[in-house]
């Protein structure tokens, strides 16, 4: 996170105004830096928000939304992918009030799927993929979350989960604010199908994307397809 980010108060530019300027408005290839500081401090303002409107969310009201994700996931990768038979799926493990997709993982694993877990391997550079099983004994990584042990295989995602704490329907995502996902998609080739994992509740008009920021190629909450990137 940026000092910017960091710093209070009103700000003149679009960005920090988002509730009351349209979304056209906001030039997205622009690369002025006052507008680039604004969208970050609107940015930040948004994390806090919308994270804790999902960690208000109560157990079954969480449990609920991650069923739904998983079957409407399940369905998108059945008509589009075979399931992902044969493939390299990508997902996470959930923190912070993520919706949870454990069990989905552990059934593509039955389905002959070969599941892998992203974890921080060297700070500010491109997440590494490890194959993940049922029978996997996690250790501790960055953030403290579990991952694969490093014995475990290296893979490289076909298709991979991207949760998001916020996002709109250009299928740009609003993450955590560290860049490690962009540069990993910047990294990859050929680049993995992206869906974003996400609540309904947390769509955003827009996120007022930087030049940095790459689409998803579509995002799925717990109310099915929203965003495709294929249809724009």
């Amino acid at each position: 996170m940026s000092a910017d980010e960091t710093e209070t108060g009103r700000y003149a530019s679009p960005p920090c105004m988002a509730g009351e300027v349209a979304p056209d408005y906001f030039d997205p290839l622009g690369v002025d830096p006052d507008q680039a500081r604004d969208v970050a401090r609107w940015r930040r303002a948004e994390r806090e928000r919308l994270r804790a409107d999902r960690q208000a969310l109560g157990v079954e009201a969480r449990q609920a939304v991650g069923q739904a994700l998983a079957l409407h996931l399940q369905a998108l990768l059945q008509n589009r992918f075979d399931g992902a038979r044969g493939r390299v799926f990508s997902a996470y493990w959930p923190i912070k009030g993520e919706p949870d997709l454990r069990p989905l993982m552990a059934d593509l694993h039955a389905a002959g799927v070969s599941v892998a877990l992203p974890l921080v391997e060297v700070k500010a550079a491109p997440l590494v993929f490890r194959h993940w099983t049922p029978e996997t004994r996690m250790v501790r990584g960055d953030w403290n979350i579990p991952v694969p042990p490093p014995e475990a295989e290296a893979l490289i995602p076909d298709l991979t989960l991207a949760p998001v704490m916020g996002w709109d329907g250009a299928c740009y995502r609003l993450g955590y604010g560290g860049g490690y996902f962009d540069r990993t998609l910047v990294a990859l080739s050929p680049r993995p199908f992206t869906i974003g994992i996400g609540f309904q509740s947390a769509r955003l008009a827009t996120i007022f994307p930087q030049p940095h920021d790459i689409p998803l190629d579509v995002i799925v909450t717990e109310a099915g397809i929203q965003a495709n990137r294929e249809t724009k």
